[in-house]
């Protein structure tokens, strides 16, 4: 009985760990269906794998421009939210090759312009190498390694740099086609609910106007019970107008009619990867925006949830959605009391990816706020006219 125990025990333990280890692996691969987790773990990867005091990434906000956003293993906030045009730095120089480069002594390497001393020293990096993350066939983001003292960086160090990139590369072309899964699955939850309105809403509909026109035959010498049908009459026509009307709003997919959907799904992402809870709110219907406005709206929210992740030291966060002043905004309440950017007040240019979102507004007629509130949360608005009433 002792032997048999034991094998069942035995048994029960290799079961247990590779359930494990399957659940370790699906937590992997939901990790590279969200961009924001891929970047992040890309960070963390380079400095873990390469043996390197620090790993971050730099994500194009444009064909000649990427910011550096995730970092690991760095001191300060010196390189956090840092823009690197073309051309400049060894980012910029990476941008402009399409291939990697690597450096000895950052503030004293020849081969790269000198415009971010200041923040490498601030830092107390030296040597670094730098490489593209490419998606599909496009630079998406750049990957880099550093060191706290000068090095000579061999060609090992950088084929394992571009091994990380290439592996980033893939998860990103993943996150992309699961977002455009998603975008099908919204598609296909309106052909759904479509199908679902017509075959029983339509149908008791049609039951209760034969019915209606069938009462109207036996009681036409009742004209108190002729004056109601003719109010239920009227009644059923404006419903099965309204039904026509949702069946034709359902049918179409363009994306601005999943904006509070896309939110949402926003929030649950943030909840899912940070573990702080993310509530979407749509206080009021809000009128259909262009797909212009729908996107600056989507990546408002984006960035304030990843300004949230970054920097605060949030309990909860809430996502509101609302008409406001013949338009619509979006607001990204939280009550984090986390460092951002020193303790002067957050104001809408202090980050490049807010820069960025408040000269996108602008250009809509719109604009975008980021305030820190008395209990020292912060909240972002972000608010676009409708397209006819652009100011």
């Amino acid at each position: 009985m002792t032997a048999r125990r034991h094998a069942a025990e035995d048994l029960a333990a290799e079961h247990s760990a590779v359930l494990g280890g399957l659940l370790r692996e699906r937590e992997e691969l939901l990790a590279t269906l969200d961009r924001v987790a891929a970047l992040n773990g890309t960070a963390r990867l380079i400095r873990e794998s390469i043996g390197t005091h620090s790993g971050f990434v730099a994500e194009l906000t444009g064909p000649e421009q990427a910011v550096i956003r995730w970092m690991s293993g760095t001191r300060t906030d010196a390189l956090q939210d840092l823009a690197v045009p073309i051309g400049q730095g060894i980012g910029g120089r990476v941008l402009a090759l399409g291939k990697p480069v690597r450096v000895n002594d950052y503030v004293n390497s020849p081969s790269i312009t000198h415009q971010f001393d200041a923040q490498v020293r601030g830092e107390g990096l030296a040597a670094m190498i730098a490489v593209p993350i490419v998606s599909g066939t496009e630079t998406v983001a750049i990957a880099y390694a550093a060191m706290r003292e000068r090095r000579d960086f061999g060609d090992d160090a950088v084929q394992s740099l571009e091994d990380i990139a290439t592996e980033a590369g893939r998860a990103l072309k993943l996150a992309s086609v699961a977002e455009a899964d998603r975008e099908t699955a919204l598609s296909s939850e309106r052909l759904r609910m479509q199908s679902a309105l017509h075959d029983s809403v339509g149908a008791l509909l049609f039951s209760i106007g034969v019915q209606v026109r069938n009462l109207h035959e036996d009681i036409s010498d009742n004209p108190a019970l002729e004056s109601r049908l003719r109010r239920l009459e009227g009644d059923v026509s404006a419903a099965s107008r309204a039904l026509r009307e949702s069946l034709l709003a359902l049918s179409e997919s363009s994306p601005e009619r999943a904006l509070p959907v896309e939110l949402a799904e926003h929030c649950r992402s943030f909840q899912a990867r940070c573990g702080v809870p993310a509530r979407f709110v749509q206080l009021a219907p809000v009128p259909r925006l262009d797909a212009e406005r729908t996107g600056l709206l989507v990546a408002a929210v984006r960035e304030g949830l990843l300004n949230v992740e970054k920097h605060a030291e949030a309990l909860s966060v809430v996502v509101s959605l609302l008409p406001s002043d013949d338009g619509v905004q979006v607001v990204v309440a939280d009550d984090g009391t986390g460092h951002r950017s020193g303790d002067e007040e957050p104001e809408p240019g202090t980050g490049m990816g807010l820069r960025a979102l408040a000269e996108r507004a602008a250009r809509l007629g719109g604009r975008v706020s980021l305030v820190r509130d008395e209990d020292d949360g912060c909240t972002l608005r972000a608010w676009v006219p409708e397209p006819c009433r652009r100011r």
